[in-house]
């Protein structure tokens, strides 16, 4: 059976795990919608490599916490309705439990999970419709394992973890595919400020991880070769957890 027509979003995908994994899908044939909130030139420079290479891109701003925006970038359009939906944006806003605001706590909760509910919610009926989708949601290994001053983070990111779970559960029978993907200490922007220093000590592999390493993960878990994975989280963090 030939893989239905569509499109793959991947949001926040100016830089870091986003851009590659842009990149990489789009090396898999995919057109890409390439979202960003602020950065719009990181975003043109992903899309005008994905079209130097001879693959399709359409760059969308866009902020995944608002749900109008949200649902904007969601609908189908010319490319397609989108089949493979990456939900990479995210946020931290750190401090410790006792000194932490309402405002810190809600954002992080609707950047990181409630736009990745809203966002999968608005895809199935087009996956549902064409027997063939991929939803990989980006998790961390913060929602797997502690880390301080991170509670907000890690409570938007374990409640990813349990909604890709369910909602694979609920979707396995019609050809859709819901994981997750939890990366430890990847360089990308949102980590620079904690990089260096004793950290690399800290991981098995002795270094942190790139964002290729893990729009490969991502790659495979879009593939149709992975049709029969689903409800899973894949750590991509050099043994930090194992």
């Amino acid at each position: 059976m030939a893989r239905p027509e569509g499109c793959a979003l991947v949001t926040g995908s100016s830089r870091g795990i986003g851009a590659a994994t842009a990149l990489a899908l789009a090396g898999d044939g995919w057109a890409v919608r390439v979202n960003y909130r602020k950065d719009e030139e990181g975003a043109r420079e992903v899309a005008a490599r994905i079209e130097s290479a001879g693959g399709s891109a359409t760059v969308i701003r866009g902020d995944v916490g608002d749900a109008d925006d949200l649902a904007a970038l969601v609908e189908p359009g010319a490319d397609g309705p989108v089949l493979v939906l990456v939900n990479n944006a995210g946020l931290r806003l750190d401090g410790l439990s006792p000194q932490l605001e309402d405002e810190q706590w809600q954002r992080v909760i609707d950047v990181n999970l409630t736009a990745t509910f809203r966002a999968t919610r608005a895809v199935l009926p087009q996956m549902l419709r064409a027997r063939f989708g991929r939803v990989v949601n980006v998790a961390s290994v913060v929602g797997l394992h502690a880390n301080a001053g991170q509670a907000n983070y890690a409570a938007s990111k374990a409640g990813v973890i349990g909604f890709t779970k369910t909602v694979a559960v609920e979707v396995a029978r019609r050809g859709v595919t819901v994981n997750a993907l939890a990366p430890g200490f990847i360089e990308t922007k949102l980590t620079e400020e904690i990089l260096g220093g004793e950290l690399e000590k800290t991981i098995p592999a002795r270094r942190v991880g790139t964002p290729e390493e893990a729009a490969a993960c991502i790659r495979f878990l879009a593939s149709e070769e992975a049709s029969y994975v689903t409800g899973t989280t894949l750590t991509v963090d050099g043994g930090l957890t194992a």
